[in-house]
């Protein structure tokens, strides 16, 4: 599924999350002043952001949104 979620009673804003995305899923929300999940369609469950932070706030699913393609159809 990708990014799911961040968990913002753990997060403390340190913005690394945003720092580690290589996608730019993340945008800094103004309001929180913390992060949120802005174009989750995008993550390449690359797991960064969740390796990258502090308080273990992110989570990233383990399995595929979108199966990919088989050669011919199989």
């Amino acid at each position: 599924m990708a990014i799911e979620k961040i968990d913002e009673s753990l997060c403390n804003g340190c913005g690394k999350c945003i720092a580690s995305c290589a996608n730019d899923v993340f945008r800094m929300d103004e309001k929180t002043k913390k992060p949120k999940i802005v174009y989750p369609e995008d993550c390449s469950m690359c797991m960064m952001c969740e390796i990258d932070c502090p308080k273990h706030a992110v989570y990233v699913s383990p399995t595929e949104r979108y199966p990919y393609p088989t050669l011919y159809g199989i």
